[in-house]
């Protein structure tokens, strides 16, 4: 397993648990808006990457202090181990929430039956029937909604993000995604921010959506999901 990141706490990223992150090393997508550019392409290809032992260490000092682990990435479900390392934490106490772009869902299904998790968010880019080239540069389309299909029929607690970006997220797109996960738990609508992001220049001539962009897009998804949250 090829860990390219840890964040040490947040309270914000489990909801109702205070955990760390870790972030996998590696991605199947390449969103141009991704925040964590260095963990893109093949995993450890990019970036630092974290010694097992060392992160063991860690969460063995923090398991009175911790509640959860949240794996993120990269795409954490590249990794052939991510079952033998979700295995481990749960033995050292610790809950579990992926983050997945959905990409696997034989890995998500695997990990579901299995009991290796205990939240899954998954990031819906787009259209689940039109991911462009510049976030997958193959297919996905059915890969991405049997994931979707397997989350909302898991039993687990589950959210789905979108970050709300230009071209890939307009209206008519939104109504397209929101349909595709209606009556879903929870749907959070995320902002996009500039900095540090894979490429820059996509973006040199689009306009970020205001605040007030996002509430309207809040008001258009919130009949067909249970919770809409804008972030």
């Amino acid at each position: 397993m090829i860990f390219g990141g840890l964040q040490k706490q947040t309270l914000i990223d489990y909801p109702g648990k205070l955990a760390c992150i870790l972030f996998t090393s590696g991605c199947n997508f390449t969103c141009p808006y991704c925040h964590n550019p260095s963990l893109v392409g093949k995993p450890g290809a990019h970036g630092p990457v974290l010694a097992l032992d060392s992160v063991y260490g860690f969460l063995q000092k923090r398991r009175e202090l911790l509640d959860g682990i949240v794996i993120s990435g990269g795409e954490p479900t590249l990794h052939p181990e991510l079952s033998t390392v979700c295995h481990h934490f749960h033995r050292m106490g610790y809950a579990i929430k992926l983050d997945t772009n959905g990409s696997h869902p034989e890995v998500l299904d695997r990990l579901i039956q299995n009991k290796l998790v205990d939240f899954i968010a998954m990031d819906v880019k787009t259209d689940p029937a039109a991911y462009p080239r510049q976030i997958s540069p193959q297919n996905c389309m059915e890969a991405i909604q049997q994931s979707i299909a397997l989350i909302m029929n898991c039993g687990l607690p589950y959210e789905f993000r979108t970050t709300c970006v230009p071209p890939f997220v307009d209206e008519p797109i939104l109504n397209k995604i929101v349909r595709s996960i209606t009556g879903a738990r929870c749907y959070a609508l995320q902002t996009f921010k500039a900095e540090n992001i894979l490429s820059p220049t996509f973006f040199k001539d689009q306009s970020p959506y205001s605040r007030e962009d996002l509430l309207g897009f809040q008001k258009l998804a919130a009949p067909w999901v249970q919770t809409c949250l804008v972030r």
